[in-house]
């Protein structure tokens, strides 16, 4: 055993240790620790300060009691969090996800994500992530309303526009976070940007809706530019069928792209004549309008089949677009990727390539955009609505556009920058480039302040 795969393991072993029965937060440190620790091991002095033990501490893990009365008037308990990983570059920044698969573990893991991912972006953004493990869907407006107030009547009190900013995610969209920041604004009697995602009326941003899919289909994009590569004319299979997943599509659209597949939980549909902005539209009042299922597009456009209790990765593609959630494409699915010639993947959805399956990726050639640089257009039209809220200003979409593709462009070469050459064959390891990147900026910071 080399000396690194020594004090990888060691490392891990003391995470598992302290951090026991949280599976998910085991495999986002790991799969950022495997690809730091060379790094760490060339510049001796991140180990002296044990930077990447501090870095997989978070600042501090809130959790606390939301209680509410549902329309029949029982009173309902859920479990609320905010996990504050590290603020070494700027104030909080992570969205609030509202699922009944939310704990303490899933929060970790995509907080410790988000403090990378923020740093990609360039803006002053520290890493957090927060929920509940309460499920909207089946709820009445007024219920899921009673719940956002309860909810942020115990969060206020640990967050702020220059402390914590949290956002929507998983299960909070607009709706969600106009209860939430309405909650906020009588509890403190102040108007000021604490949460992002918000309504145009009241401080939002243009483009915010748009901008995870937009930018992960711009990493794609800009990976593809790197090797000479056009999407125009590639089949594209992309998972989900909610706010990333539709705009992802839109944007394949607008490049040339046709997209074959969508889904939810319960199946996907395959459409060979492609999924057209006016297919997208159609899905986007039927997820968002009528919240009706996948199912129903297949009985709609007849020329499409659906797939129940299953994912659309069986499809022959020239590119994945994994949209939905966490770990959903596990290592049979990347081969039969693999098989039917997928040439790069981006990832819209918070880490959904299993460690196994991203490694086989990787072995195949196949060009791989991690999630904290492939979606990580999502936090930075955040940052950039933390700004205009600053200034009590509103830019204006073109603006905007271009922001959002610069960010991505910088992501990307960053990116290209700390992985070239350390990929199969000497090609970029986007993966590890993503990883050093965004490990830099923070670790630098974190050194600059001494031990606290």
């Amino acid at each position: 055993m080399s000396e690194v795969e020594q004090r990888l393991e060691n490392f891990m072993d003391g995470l598992k240790k302290r951090n026991p029965g949280e599976p998910e937060f085991h495999q986002a440190v790991f799969e950022v620790a495997a690809s730091l620790m060379p790094y760490i091991v060339a510049n001796p002095t991140y180990e002296d300060m044990q930077i990447l033990e501090r870095m997989t501490e978070p600042d501090r893990t809130i959790s606390f009691r939301v209680c509410w009365e549902d329309d029949e008037g029982n009173i309902r308990v859920n479990r609320g969090f905010r996990v504050q990983f590290n603020n070494a570059i700027g104030p909080y920044k992570g969205g609030c996800r509202f699922h009944p698969t939310v704990t303490q573990s899933v929060l970790k893991f995509l907080g410790f994500e988000q403090q990378f991912k923020n740093s990609l972006t360039g803006l002053p953004m520290g890493g957090g992530k927060g929920g509940a493990n309460f499920n909207p869907k089946g709820k009445s407006d007024r219920e899921v309303m009673r719940f956002c107030q309860s909810f942020m009547h115990e969060l206020f009190r640990h967050i702020g526009p220059d402390t914590d900013v949290p956002a929507g995610d998983i299960g909070v969209g607009s709706r969600e976070i106009g209860y939430m920041f309405g909650a906020y604004k009588q509890l403190t009697n102040r108007f000021e940007g604490v949460l992002t995602g918000k309504g145009l009326e009241f401080g939002g941003s243009l483009i915010r809706t748009e901008a995870t899919g937009y930018g992960a289909v711009y990493f794609l994009q800009n990976m593809l530019d790197q090797k000479g590569v056009d999407m125009s004319g590639a089949n594209v299979v992309l998972s989900g069928s909610g706010n990333v997943a539709t705009h992802a599509a839109e944007k394949v659209n607008q490049l040339g792209g046709k997209v074959l597949t969508m889904s939810d939980s319960a199946g996907f549909i395959h459409d060979p004549d492609g999924i057209s902005e006016e297919k997208v539209n159609w899905i986007k009042n039927l997820k968002n309008v009528r919240r009706g299922r996948i199912s129903e597009y297949a009985d709609h456009f007849t020329n499409a089949s659906y797939h129940e209790g299953k994912r659309p990765w069986s499809v022959s593609c020239d590119f994945a677009l994994p949209c939905a959630t966490q770990n959903e494409i596990d290592i049979s699915d990347a081969n039969e990727l693999i098989k039917n010639g997928v040439r790069g993947l981006a990832e819209g959805a918070n880490m959904p390539t299993e460690l196994d399956a991203m490694h086989a990726f990787q072995a195949a050639g196949v060009l791989f955009g991690p999630a904290k640089a492939a979606n990580a257009g999502g936090v930075a039209v955040s940052g950039l609505e933390m700004s205009q809220n600053s200034a009590r200003i509103s830019w204006k979409e073109g603006e905007l556009q271009d922001l959002l593709q610069n960010i991505m462009k910088g992501i990307h070469d960053s990116c290209h920058k700390y992985g070239e050459g350390k990929g199969k064959d000497g090609d970029t390891d986007y993966v590890a480039g993503a990883n050093i990147a965004g490990f830099v900026k923070v670790a630098d910071a974190m050194l600059a302040y001494g031990v606290i």
